[in-house]
């Protein structure tokens, strides 16, 4: 059935403008960094006289305001106020505040700005190359099906609930992950305390191999039957290697980079730009390459697993973030890298925890599964609804 649409504008109240406040009214400020573009929520916010408050600090929000950043419409940067804050809560002139009128449900309009839909219309109408963007104005023009306030309700019910056991799954995979972690400090303590004696040495010490990726950002190709599989950190902060949306480079390229480095099954891949310190173990024979932003580390006479659990604890995690280079975007050298101490137990308890790791993955798959099917679902409804 095709519904009629009308401009997303017509659900919400008239924007009330820019506030103009006395210089010492104390206000709680949401600026675009606030939004989580993945979890669609609000971070925080700073408490600040407004007479210090950056010039973007315009805009107020009520309770169940839904907010939109008018930047980079594509990282769908959506949420909804529904903190009670102490103080006068005010927005960066960044976002688009919507008020649903009376008989409109605040939810239905946060899930249409959440819908592909709305994104795909958005991203059409940004300008700007280097930084693009929207008006309010065009956000307010959006088609959006119409439905009555019955439906509206109806269609965020069901929304909200299937949102729901999205993170309950995904909360149910952190557990797992900190279970992992507890049982690592269980098993094996610290480096602080050594309080069972175990050898600590540093990663060198326990790699054959430690290099990076390909300095030189890459030829990319299409051709995903014809080209190999590249690799950069973005496609293992899970811990694991994500190989959902790899890029791809000509064979030329590939046998240039395959002579310096030639990754195989029981390598670890460590991110060491951007997200820093998260490492994935290889574990498919697969022929691929790799970027400057990842650091390959050959174990010798340690387990992979329990190499990868030592990598990813928290405490060589703090060894990391202690010896972070660059402004901007963090970087880990290779030097710091090799000289990160670990604890090395006796081969017959790094067998055992690689196990526990094995068992803990088992259900990690299930729930994983799950999940992916529970945001499909999600999308499929979205796209009903919506689309």
């Amino acid at each position: 059935m095709n519904r009629k649409k009308i401009k997303l504008g017509e659900l919400c109240k008239t924007p009330k403008g820019q506030i103009k406040e006395s210089p010492n009214t104390v206000i709680d400020y949401i600026d675009i960094s606030s939004v989580d573009s993945n979890s669609k929520t609000i971070t925080g916010y700073q408490t600040m006289p407004f007479s210090e408050a950056p010039s973007r600090a315009r805009k107020s929000v009520e309770k169940r305001s839904v907010i939109v950043s008018t930047v980079r419409p594509n990282l769908n940067a959506v949420a909804v106020f529904e903190k009670e804050t102490t103080n006068k809560p005010v927005v960066s002139t960044g976002f688009c505040v919507l008020d649903s009128k009376e008989n409109v449900d605040y939810r239905f309009i946060f899930y249409f700005c959440r819908s592909k839909t709305f994104i795909d219309d958005m991203v059409s109408q940004a300008t700007g190359a280097s930084y693009p963007a929207v008006t309010d104005k065009i956000i307010r023009s959006a088609l959006i099906p119409e439905y009555s306030y019955k439906e509206q309700c109806e269609i965020s019910s069901v929304l909200d609930r299937v949102a729901q056991i999205i993170e309950s799954r995904k909360k149910e995979l952190s557990a797992l992950d900190d279970l992992i972690k507890a049982r690592f400090v269980e098993m094996f303590g610290t480096i602080h305390d050594n309080k069972y004696g175990y050898e600590i040495k540093t990663i060198q010490d326990v790699c054959e191999t430690i290099k990076d990726g390909t300095h030189q950002t890459p030829e990319y190709t299409e051709d995903t039957v014809n080209g190999y599989k590249f690799l950069s950190s973005k496609d293992v902060t899970s811990g694991k290697i994500d190989w959902s949306n790899i890029k791809y480079i000509p064979e030329y390229l590939h046998k240039e980079l395959y002579k310096r480095i030639a990754p195989r099954k029981g390598d670890l891949l460590l991110a060491k730009n951007g997200t820093t310190g998260v490492a994935a173990i290889v574990d498919v024979d697969d022929v691929f390459d790799i970027y400057v932003s990842l650091a390959l580390l050959r174990p010798i006479d340690i387990d992979s697993a329990y190499l990868w659990g030592a990598v990813n604890s928290a405490e060589t995690k703090e060894q990391f973030n202690a010896n972070l280079k660059g402004i901007g975007v963090p970087n880990l050298h290779l030097g710091e890298i090799k000289k990160t101490r670990i604890i090395v137990p006796p081969k017959s308890k790094q067998v055992e925890y690689a196990d526990f790791i094995r068992q803990v993955d088992k259900s990690k798959v299930a729930v994983q599964k799950s999940l992916e099917e529970t945001q499909l679902l999600f999308e499929s409804l979205m796209q009903k609804y919506f689309g």
